[in-house]
């Protein structure tokens, strides 16, 4: 079994459990959002080398649904490679194959700067708010965030991970925002980088990647991993210093 691959599974898993309910059911572990029935903030990851009967993918499929979420799983499937058929035949359909990147040494981490724009990490409830409110805007949210986003991030940070805002350098109006996972065994997620539409196409989102990546690895973090949305994505990515490894498979009914 591939080691990195093995800890980075564990890592999304353990950020996953930290602030949600979570129920093992056969050979996965299901997390359930009390506040938000985001589907990315409700999923299941099953065991390595899991072999789930069709009795335990429904019954797994039936839990989510009691809880008006919608069943779904994210996994490295180079681990589990007996699941996705399993899931198929319980009628789940993959939504998609997400790159996995990762960055593995300081050396690796590749700085850009852009012209007028600042990246900070928060100081104050202002900054906080403005950088989830940054986020909410990039991933197509609409109003103020959510309270339970804002103190996401200043859990993030209390727990030894990092969050980035980007705010124009004149005005002060935030650009966009990213974080790094609390860490686990040594290893951290950069995850949420999103730009506001106004400020995209200027580089940002690879600024605010190595931004986030040097930050990690100066926190004593020994490797950095993503999952990015697609391939024109991971290419935002690859300028800051992260290669392709493999793929985490997104799943659902």
């Amino acid at each position: 079994m591939p080691e990195l691959e093995r800890r980075i599974q564990q890592s999304i898993l353990a950020n996953a459990v930290r602030w949600r309910d979570s129920l093992r059911i056969g050979p996965f572990t299901a997390t359930f959002s009390c506040e938000d029935d985001n589907r990315y903030l409700n999923y299941a990851v099953p065991d390595s080398v899991a072999t789930p009967s069709s009795d335990e993918v429904a019954e797994l499929a039936a839990a989510y649904r009691a809880r008006a979420r919608v069943p779904r799983l994210e996994y490295i499937p180079q681990l589990a490679p007996d699941v996705e058929q399993m899931l198929v035949a319980g009628g789940f359909q993959a939504e998609g194959r997400l790159p996995l990147m990762t960055c593995a040494a300081p050396n690796d981490v590749v700085h850009t700067a852009v012209e007028g724009v600042q990246l900070v990490a928060p100081s104050s409830g202002d900054d906080y708010r403005a950088a989830a409110s940054a986020q909410a805007e990039a991933y197509g949210e609409h109003g103020p965030p959510a309270e339970h986003a804002v103190e996401s991030l200043r859990r993030t940070v209390a727990g030894g991970g990092v969050v980035v805002l980007a705010r124009d350098a004149v005005t002060g109006e935030p650009a966009g925002a990213g974080s790094c996972t609390m860490p686990e065994d040594g290893l951290t997620e950069l995850t949420s980088v999103g730009v506001r539409p106004a400020f995209r196409r200027r580089g940002i989102a690879a600024a605010m990647t190595g931004w986030l990546a040097e930050r990690a690895f100066a926190a004593g973090m020994t490797g950095v991993f993503l999952m990015a949305a697609g391939d024109a994505e991971s290419r935002i990515y690859e300028r800051a210093g992260f290669t392709r490894r493999g793929e985490v498979l997104h799943i659902s009914v």
